[in-house]
């Protein structure tokens, strides 16, 4: 099994402001946020005066295409489900969970599951089922959040989206005044061998990651 050492760093000028999260208060919450905030950036509700919230969204579309002129009229589709999970342990430890079911029930994924452990707002410890941080989309990937119905090519055939792996990892920010420099690093499981030998005859991370086999032990 290959390894992957995946990092991403950002620089952005955002000002700070005290926007709670999960009943806390958090010394790095801005008012822009990056990408690292996009998994816990959602809406949430809260079950009473518990550390537990759920929240979720549902997507679907009507579609009308055409193919050299021939065209099976409009189409209605529910492109996906998704419920997240979350859960305040403590004031320095929280949890979340993400599952998408796709296309009805034809897929059913844990696009995420992981639990944060901030010991610093510069340092933070994280582990599980991880969004690797590749690009704008793959992290910050919800529907709602575009304007736009189909996923970018290159989020789709490139890098397909939601790309996550088991691993673990740091991430964190560091504030100078009213700019914020973020940074994530991930050790994470690499592919198996269906990134090379797959249907499409070439390499390919759309292919290694539809492998149903791909958490289980090599």
């Amino acid at each position: 099994m290959l390894l992957f050492l995946l990092s991403n760093s950002i620089l952005k000028v955002q000002a700070q402001d005290t926007t709670k999260l999960n009943n806390y208060v958090r010394a790095d919450t801005i008012n822009q946020r990056m990408n690292m905030d996009a998994i816990f950036n959602r809406p949430f509700l809260a079950i009473g005066k518990s550390p537990i919230a759920i929240g979720g969204y549902i997507e679907t579309n009507v579609e009308y295409a055409k193919t050299d002129g021939v065209s099976d009229g409009f189409n209605f589709q529910m492109r996906r489900l998704t419920l997240f999970f979350s859960s305040t342990i403590t004031k320095n430890i929280k949890f979340l969970s993400e599952l998408e079911f796709e296309d009805g029930t034809r897929e059913i994924n844990i696009e995420s599951a992981l639990m944060d452990m901030e010991f610093h707002p510069m340092f933070n410890l994280r582990g599980g089922i991880v969004l690797n941080p590749i690009g704008a989309y793959n992290q910050n990937h919800d529907g709602p959040r575009w304007d736009f119905i189909d996923r970018p090519i290159s989020m789709t055939e490139i890098v397909p989206s939601t790309l996550s792996n088991v691993g673990f990892g740091f991430h964190g920010k560091y504030f100078i005044h009213n700019w914020s420099i973020g940074y994530e690093t991930y050790l994470t499981n690499g592919f198996d061998d269906k990134l090379i030998l797959n249907e499409s005859n070439r390499t390919s991370f759309h292919e290694a990651k539809e492998n149903a086999n791909k958490f289980e032990k090599q």
